[in-house]
């Protein structure tokens, strides 16, 4: 089973940037451990603080694997054409966001990719990836 991890813009700056509301730990050291968890999964990653690149990214995953879990950051309020390209591909997305978007600024409880993906995790911290991958490898319609 291959499942994609994309995350958007900021999220290179995990560990670092705002530890109250991200925490401390770095994606890459998260990214381990979640390797660990499911090692019958094979995990591509990717992040880009560019639209266009992870729209890209999602065309270029979203016919070949079998689920993507993808943080859109701050894309996910604004990027009208991020839900488009969710909408136009064929494997499921799950949505994830490390903080509760909904209990943050108003702003932030738009979002134009939500209602592209098959479920939101939201405010769960780190642990909402896992919580993401848990669904697509329960979900999957692999053999």
């Amino acid at each position: 089973m291959h499942i994609a991890i994309i995350n958007g813009p900021n999220l290179n700056l995990l560990g670092i940037r705002e530890p109250g509301v991200y925490g401390s730990q770095t994606f890459e050291q998260y990214f381990a451990q979640l390797q660990q968890l499911f090692p019958l999964v094979l995990f591509s990653y990717y992040q880009s603080n560019v639209e266009g690149e992870l729209i890209n990214e999602l065309q270029r995953t979203g016919f070949t694997s079998d689920g993507i879990v993808i943080n859109p950051g701050g894309y996910t309020h604004t990027s009208v054409a991020l839900g488009d390209a969710i909408a136009a591909i064929k494997s499921p997305v799950i949505e994830v966001h490390i903080s509760n978007v909904h209990a943050r600024e108003d702003f932030r409880k738009i979002s134009h990719v939500s209602a592209k993906c098959k479920g939101t995790i939201s405010g769960l911290g780190l642990s909402g990836y896992q919580l993401a991958v848990q669904w697509l490898t329960d979900n999957s319609k692999q053999p």
